[in-house]
C-alpha cells in the first residue's frame, strides 16, 4: 500500500512484493492451520487462500483481502537499520514478515499429507478457506481432485458469490461445503459487503439440488446480522431445502491485532462480542425451525 519507506517509519507499514498471478498450477496462500476442529468434521487441515472480492467490516483475516503477497514490519522487533532493505529474507531481527506465498500443487499436497494419519483416525480431512477460495478456483479444483483420489475428505468455506459454473465445478470435488449467508437484504449486502445476494442464493439452491452436502452458516455480527430480522430472512430462504444443520458464528475480536499490524482501520474496533443473552434467542429461533444448531462452527 505504501510504495517507499524511510528507515524509521512508524511500524506496521505494508509493502507489496509484486503482482505475479497464481493460476492452474500455482496458488497464493497465507496460512495453513493444522489440527482444526471447527471447519468440518474430525481433525482437519485448513488451507487459507489469499484474495477476497468482499469487504466485510468484521473480517477476522484482513491479511486475506489482497491477492498480493506483501510484507509487514513488526516495530517491536525493528532495529531501525540504515538503510532498511524491507526484505523479510535479509532482515537481521526478523522484523520484516512476508504475508502470503506462492505454492505449487505438489508442494501444497505434500504439506497437507503430513497430517494424513490424523484425517484417517478422526474422520477429518482438508478444508479450503480464505479469503475466498473461488478466486483461485482452477488451482483449488485440481488440488481437491488429487485429495479425493487419495481418499481424503474435502471441504470448502465460501460465500458462494461467483459464476455458477465456477462454484459448481469446485464444489463437485467437495464432500462438504460450508456456505456463509451474511446480510440477507440484497441492497445492504451489495452496499456494505460487495456481495450479489441474488446470485449467492441461486448458487446455494443449485448446490443443494445437485446433492452436495451444504451446511449454511450465519455470522452474528452486531449492527449487521445479529438480529431476529436477518435470521428470519435466512430461515425463510432455507426452509424449502429441508436441511438439518445450521451454524451460527458469533462475532469475536480475534482479528483486531491484525488490523494494527497492517496499519488498517478496523470498523469493529470498539464493538463488544455478543453475550449469551444476545445469542440465545437467535439459537432458539433456529432450533424452533427444526435445525440442529452449532454455535461457533
Amino acid at each position: 500500500m505504501t510504495s517507499s519507506v524511510a528507515p524509521r517509519i512508524s511500524c506496521n507499514t505494508l509493502y507489496d512484493d509484486g503482482d505475479a498471478r497464481p493460476g492452474q498450477d500455482t496458488a497464493r496462500i497465507f496460512n495453513i492451520q493444522r489440527y482444526s476442529l471447527n471447519d468440518g468434521g474430525g481433525i482437519r487441515t485448513v488451507v487459507f487462500f489469499k484474495g477476497c472480492p468482499h469487504i466485510c467490516p468484521w473480517c477476522a483475516n484482513p491479511e486475506s483481502m489482497s491477492p498480493r503477497i506483501h510484507t509487514v514490519r513488526r516495530e517491536a522487533k525493528c532495529l531501525h537499520c540504515t538503510p532498511c532493505l524491507n526484505d523479510a529474507d535479509e532482515c537481521p531481527a526478523a522484523a520484516m514478515e512476508r504475508i502470503g506465498r506462492q505454492v505449487t500443487l505438489d508442494e501444497l499436497l505434500k504439506e497437507v499429507l503430513k497430517d494424513d494419519v490424523f484425517y484417517r483416525a478422526s474422520g477429518g480431512g482438508v478444508t479450503l478457506s480464505g479469503g475466498e477460495v473461488l478466486m483461485q478456483a482452477a488451482f483449488a479444483t485440481r488440488f481437491l481432485e488429487r485429495l479425493q483420489a487419495l481418499g481424503i475428505h474435502t471441504a470448502m468455506e465460501t460465500a458462494g458469490d461467483a459464476p455458477a459454473n465456477t462454484l459448481t465445478t469446485l464444489a463437485g470435488h467437495c464432500n462438504q461445503v460450508l456456505f456463509d449467508l451474511k446480510i440477507m437484504d440484497p441492497q445492504l449486502a451489495r452496499t456494505i459487503l460487495n456481495i450479489n445476494q441474488q446470485r449467492v442464493q441461486e448458487n446455494f439452491a443449485l448446490l443443494v439440488a445437485r446433492g452436495i452436502d451444504v451446511i449454511p452458516r450465519l455470522p452474528l455480527i452486531p449492527g449487521y446480522t445479529l438480529s431476529e430480522e436477518n435470521l428470519r430472512r435466512a430461515l425463510d430462504f432455507l426452509a424449502p431445502f429441508k436441511l438439518k444443520e445450521l451454524h451460527l458464528l458469533p462475532f469475536h475480536q480475534f482479528g483486531e491485532a491484525k488490523y494494527r499490524l497492517l496499519n488498517r482501520d478496523y470498523a469493529m474496533r470498539d464493538v463488544p462480542a455478543p453475550d449469551e443473552q444476545e445469542i440465545t434467542p437467535l439459537r432458539e429461533m433456529a432450533q424452533a425451525a427444526g435445525y440442529h444448531v452449532v454455535t461457533g462452527g
